[in-house]
């Protein structure tokens, strides 16, 4: 049976403006950089005809000799456009939906591969296609005509280019912000002013907080925690996240005025294995913990004191479900592996947040929330229903429609581990961490389950 994959974005104007651009396939690459090139045979319209080329030499070669021509199958002015592309054994089918909501639009994209070589096509090129699909809403909402308003925020990202970062970037700039990226590289498809940085000591990048408007920070820097736990790894951890949190408060005390709004990223991780404790807000800090979690986020929230700012959120994450995070695909990829059984006892809790949620919550400590307001402080971003391991595992199961997994014992956790050059403490241990903050302000999420959040994260069967 076909699956479907839906990426969705609100967009700040009304459908007709995106319409202009979407509804011209000829377009398409202008804000999707996997297709090189769409050549449409006629006028856009129901049963109009087209050629495109997927982005890479040995795409377009096949794709450009071998595939036949696109079919415009929908096509709603203003509402609704999809395109059939006939696929060696299959057909690939892509469907844009513009749905008004809240004073802009929801846009969407839904991608479907059927008949024998769904399979292999969904990989191929589905995943071209799909390769940050936030950014390419981005992309969209510009050419479409949006611009940042009179009031809007300068939002400095540091951190912007990993995968929540280019999310959150997209979600601002969709919303009328503006977006400034700090990084070590710059990334040049990214369609945001980027100033590179060393994430230690003061430099150019200075003048992006340098701003006329309002000003916020977020704060997302830092290596990757999927690493073998030596003390080299443990010790990069550590200073890529304290050294350029203070390398930003350093900076923010050179301005005439403060940062009106700054997100620090932490993690529930400071806890470290917290085993039966219920962790809030409030919880005390173990002491001394584990080297590679409480060990590292302890200094890296404590480099953030004295920063010049009205507004500080400290935004202690928990496990973002996002289908493009590293976290997520690891799971992915061994549930469908065969690989979904229970980790060590299964017992180990799992605190986590759906990505738009977090967004939702960034959203907010940006005062970009008219309902609802968040308090200076430590703040936790996860879901009121964390789940054990096993549940985690068996949720996964039964929505990839994968059979029952044998559980995975330590030991062998731990010698896999080694294989994948990760730590095997990020399976085997946990922590039951809700926000007290957020539901004394008021805040609401869209996806409080597991189940709610998997249906929509994961493909979906169609037809």
């Amino acid at each position: 049976m076909p699956r479907t994959t839906t990426y969705s974005q609100w967009i700040a104007l009304p459908p007709e403006r995106i319409w202009a651009v979407l509804g011209d396939p000829a377009r398409w690459p202008e804000w999707n950089p996997a297709v090189t090139s769409v050549i449409l045979h006629a006028a856009p319209g129901i049963g109009t005809t087209g050629d495109y080329l997927p982005r890479g030499r040995a795409n377009e070669a096949v794709h450009g000799r071998f595939a036949k021509p696109f079919t415009i199958a929908t096509f709603v002015p203003d509402r609704e456009i999809g395109l059939e592309q006939p696929e060696p054994a299959g057909t690939m089918r892509i469907r844009w939906t513009l749905t008004p909501r809240d004073g802009g639009t929801e846009v969407s994209q839904h991608l479907t591969f059927g008949g024998a070589s769904a399979a292999v096509a969904r990989k191929m090129v589905g995943a071209l296609l799909q390769t940050d699909a936030h950014t390419c809403f981005a992309r969209l909402a510009r050419l479409a005509g949006l611009r940042p308003t009179a009031d809007a925020l300068t939002v400095v990202i540091a951190g912007g280019t990993g995968a929540l970062g280019r999310t959150l970037a997209a979600d601002l700039t969709c919303r009328g912000q503006r977006v400034r990226i700090l990084t070590r590289r710059a990334v040049a498809e990214l369609p945001y002013a980027q100033f590179e940085w060393d994430g230690r000591t003061s430099g150019e990048w200075v003048t992006a907080l340098r701003n006329p408007g309002p000003t916020a920070v977020i704060n997302l820097a830092g290596k990757l925690v999927d690493c073998r736990p030596t003390a080299r790894n443990i010790a990069e951890l550590r200073s890529s996240r304290v050294d350029s949190t203070r390398a930003l408060v350093e900076a923010s005390k050179t301005l005439d005025r403060p940062i009106e709004y700054w997100v620090q990223a932490g993690t529930t991780a400071i806890w470290a294995d917290a085993g039966e404790i219920r962790c809030t807000e409030g919880t005390a800090l173990p002491d001394p913990g584990l080297p590679q979690m409480t060990g590292v986020a302890r200094p890296w929230e404590e480099a953030f004191e004295g920063a010049n700012a009205v507004h500080r959120i400290v935004l202690r994450t928990s496990i973002v479900l996002d289908p493009d995070a590293p976290a997520m695909k690891r799971l992915v990829a061994l549930t469908k592996a065969g690989l979904g059984g229970s980790v060590g006892p299964g017992t180990q809790w799992f605190s986590w947040i759906h990505r738009d949620d977090w967004l939702a919550i960034v959203r907010a400590a940006l005062g970009l929330d008219p309902t609802v307001t968040l308090p200076n402080g430590i703040l936790v971003a996860a879901t009121d229903f964390p789940v054990r391991n096993s549940e985690l595992m068996t949720a996964l199961r039964r929505h990839l429609r994968r059979p029952w997994s044998p559980p995975t014992p330590a030991v062998a956790l731990t010698l896999g581990a080694v294989l994948l050059r990760t730590d095997p403490a990020l399976g085997l241990t946990g922590r039951h961490a809700t926000s007290e903050v957020l539901r004394h302000s008021g805040f609401r999420f869209r996806y409080p389950t597991l189940d709610e959040a998997l249906g929509n994260l994961l493909p979906a069967r169609t037809g």
